[in-house]
């Protein structure tokens, strides 16, 4: 029911006709708050939010199923950013007051949250150098952000900080809840590449409470390390969307296209290939099922799991996208088609808290190698 539900209105309201309008105009936010308001009365976007906060206290598994049919239709939504990493993080990490005041609003489709990790090019939390100086009362921030995805639009941002002198690693670090609007925060607007948005986000010695950590100081990994994996498996079921669409695209195809009097959907070299494509579609989608049950049953082999989807959905969007492209030919990568948008889609997701590389690195370390 739940995924019929937000099948007809993400396709109703969000398709990837929505996405161009918004990449034509130069929408000045690049999303539309207005959508994303009728994710809260939709009950969308309390999925993760308690009862008690208005939301809808459902799981990963539920997220999942929402977070495909945006991949499915390459809607631009703070969903991911605010109701799945934003509400998981202040689920384990804020105190009571906090709680009552962020999570009914996002619950309501009223506010969004971003998460400020990446530093460099290439995701990895371990070297994080952006520093929280400790002061009498709270802490100096002082360092910059990238690929802070709907960090242009948020009004407060989950701040990955060290809190200590270490250069390296997961201990030391701090998890701030930041008002995006305190003097010292620059944001700046960045179009993706796939006509999504994000920002680079300088911090400019920006003094903030200890009332703004999220959990203990020196100790933010504690609630970090979770909130990555709920993230993870949610861009990992979005990429299953993206490639799930794109292979009903090009079967579609497939079966209408005419070559020597007959439709190439008839050619067994490419009944091959479209074989191959829809088992591992179907393998990425078990696997973001299974890392999903594991993360709402608190299961200690949830890492292991959530790093096989993610890495096993952003090989499948790859290879996804890369045949629907050949496979339509020339005019397969042409703005004309939207094929071209979900290639350039997966390319981001892919990237999005770790490729598909460093998750099978995670997944070999995981195993002792």
């Amino acid at each position: 029911m739940l995924r019929e539900s937000a099948r007809a209105f993400i396709e109703r309201e969000a398709p990837v006709a929505h996405l161009r309008l918004l990449r034509d105009q130069r929408h000045a936010d690049g999303v539309s708050l207005p959508l994303w308001r009728q994710f809260g009365w939709m009950g969308f976007a309390g999925a993760l939010v308690p009862t008690a906060m208005n939301g809808m206290a459902l799981g990963h598994v539920e997220v999942a199923v929402i977070m495909e049919e945006i991949g499915r239709n390459l809607t631009p939504s703070p969903f991911w950013s605010t109701a799945v990493v934003g509400t998981t993080a202040l689920n384990l990490g804020a105190r009571k007051e906090q709680g009552q005041a962020w999570l009914p609003r996002i619950a309501a489709g009223e506010t969004v949250l971003a998460l400020a990790i990446d530093e460099r090019g290439k995701h990895d939390p371990a070297a994080t150098q952006m520093r929280a100086q400790r002061t009498g009362n709270g802490f100096i921030l002082d360092g910059a952000k990238t690929f802070v995805v709907s960090g242009h639009i948020a009004d407060a941002l989950l701040v990955v900080a060290r809190t200590d002198a270490l250069p390296y690693g997961t201990e030391g670090l701090g998890l701030f809840l930041v008002d995006a609007r305190l003097s010292g925060v620059t944001v700046e607007r960045t179009w993706m590449v796939d006509s999504h948005n994000a920002a680079r986000i300088r911090f400019d010695r920006v003094e903030v409470g200890v009332d703004y950590l999220l959990g203990e100081p020196d100790r933010g990994w504690e609630v970090l390390a979770p909130v990555l994996e709920a993230g993870r498996a949610a861009v990992a079921a979005e990429q299953v969307g993206v490639a799930d669409e794109s292979f009903a695209r090009t079967l579609a195809y497939l079966k209408e296209r005419t070559q020597f009097g007959r439709r190439i959907g008839e050619f067994q070299a490419l009944q091959h290939r479209a074989a191959r494509l829809f088992t591992q579609i179907e393998l990425a989608r078990s696997a973001v099922l299974k890392a999903a049950q594991a993360l709402d049953a608190g299961s200690p082999q949830a890492p292991l799991l959530v790093a096989v989807a993610k890495s096993k959905a952003g090989s499948v969007s790859t290879l996804a996208v890369q045949e629907a492209v050949q496979l339509h030919g020339g005019m397969g990568i042409t703005d004309e088609l939207d094929l071209g948008l979900f290639m350039k889609r997966a390319r981001v997701l892919d990237e999005l808290l770790g490729d598909h590389r460093f998750h099978a690195s995670r997944l070999a370390t995981f195993n002792g190698y």
